[in-house]
């Protein structure tokens, strides 16, 4: 029989929602859906009582959630931004590792590079009772988005950076970026530009600000000047990289002797054009990203390290412990950097 309404949706066969089981048990939607679906955070006496209502109305769950013994789909939901990019596509690996040893499913939810099908993905026909937590990677969720993930209450953990009222794993974006600029500086060099990022599909919340900020206090601590005609954008690919040092290169003026990138993927594209343009690295130019890339060791870019499996990796284990009923195991953490150097960065000619 098909399911012709969001009434039906939510109370399968019935024609009971999930209101009115609720409202005869006296407790929220969110308690009741825990409750159906054998969540964690349900007394037992609760549960018992909820579970008696749903009987005696009728009220039969959704078949992806009643099809299981535990009530459950297990199905953790990932969504994505982007697949194609580098952190994504090794976030995504972190966490369906930690999936498949725990015998759980990873269902993808893939924004495509822009927001057009949001609201589709976060309507209740796409995550009610389809997933029993969910892992959002480097993305910020409006207030309607989170008002209706607490609605839902299912765990919740953000990759990649920070979300206001949501637990969340990644770097330090500022001490990250910190040290990068640090390094150059410490090498001897003045003159540094900028390739910041600046997503227009403001995706990536305030990861570009934070790095952003970092290089003009780090430049500023050391007295050095920071000259607007080196402030460039890309989105973090190796495209936007090579676009933004070709306008950087053909603007009049002196030239700088380091470029911070806010990514390894724009600094790759900065080493490609500066090849091109038959500029010398790091003998003219020292070139520092953000990631260690995959590509970044066999290029010999210097970067600042990140591992987006491992912070995904943690995130998944958080979510599936607290299914497990592990009493705070979801919470924020700080995920290491360091830095890596390689060939692309040495001290400026004198």
């Amino acid at each position: 029989m098909a399911r012709t309404s969001e009434r039906s949706q939510r109370g399968g066969h019935s024609g009971v929602s999930i209101e009115d089981v609720a409202a005869a048990a006296g407790v929220s939607t969110a308690t009741v859906s825990r409750a159906v679906r054998g969540l964690p955070r349900v007394s037992p006496a609760t549960r018992e009582k909820i579970l008696e209502v749903a009987g005696e109305l009728g009220y039969v769950a959704s078949s992806s959630a009643s099809g299981l013994a535990t009530g459950r789909t297990k199905t953790i939901g990932v969504l994505a931004p982007f697949v194609s990019r580098w952190f994504f596509s090794k976030a995504i690996e972190g966490a369906d590792r930690e999936l498949h040893a725990r015998s759980y499913n990873l269902s993808l939810f893939n924004l495509g590079g822009h927001g057009s099908n949001r609201e589709r993905l976060f309507s209740k026909t796409m995550v009610y009772k389809q997933i029993d937590a969910l892992l959002v990677l480097c993305m910020a969720l409006t207030h309607e988005e989170l008002d209706h993930l607490q609605k839902i209450d299912i765990p919740l953990v953000v990759v990649g950076g920070h979300v206001e009222e949501c637990a969340y794993i990644g770097i330090d974006d500022y001490a990250a970026a910190s040290t990068a600029v640090r390094h150059l500086i410490e090498l001897g060099h003045r003159d540094i530009a900028l390739i910041h990022g600046d997503d227009e599909t403001d995706l990536n919340f305030d990861v570009p600000r934070v790095r952003i900020l970092a290089f003009k206090d780090v430049m500023q601590g050391a007295g050095l000047p920071t000259n607007p005609d080196w402030d460039e954008w890309g989105d973090f690919t190796v495209r936007s990289g090579q676009e933004a040092f070709r306008r950087l290169w053909a603007s009049p003026g002196d030239k700088p002797t380091a470029i911070f990138c806010a990514s390894d993927e724009m600094a790759m594209g900065v080493v490609f054009e500066a090849m091109r343009l038959g500029v010398r690295v790091p003998e003219e130019l020292s070139v520092v990203g953000i990631d260690n890339h995959d590509f970044a060791e066999p290029m010999g870019l210097t970067t600042v390290g990140q591992r987006p499996d491992e912070q995904a990796e943690l995130a998944t284990k958080m979510l599936l412990d607290e299914l497990d009923g592990v009493t705070g195991a979801v919470r924020s953490a700080v995920a290491p950097h360091e830095l890596i150097i390689r060939r692309t960065t040495a001290r400026p000619r004198a």
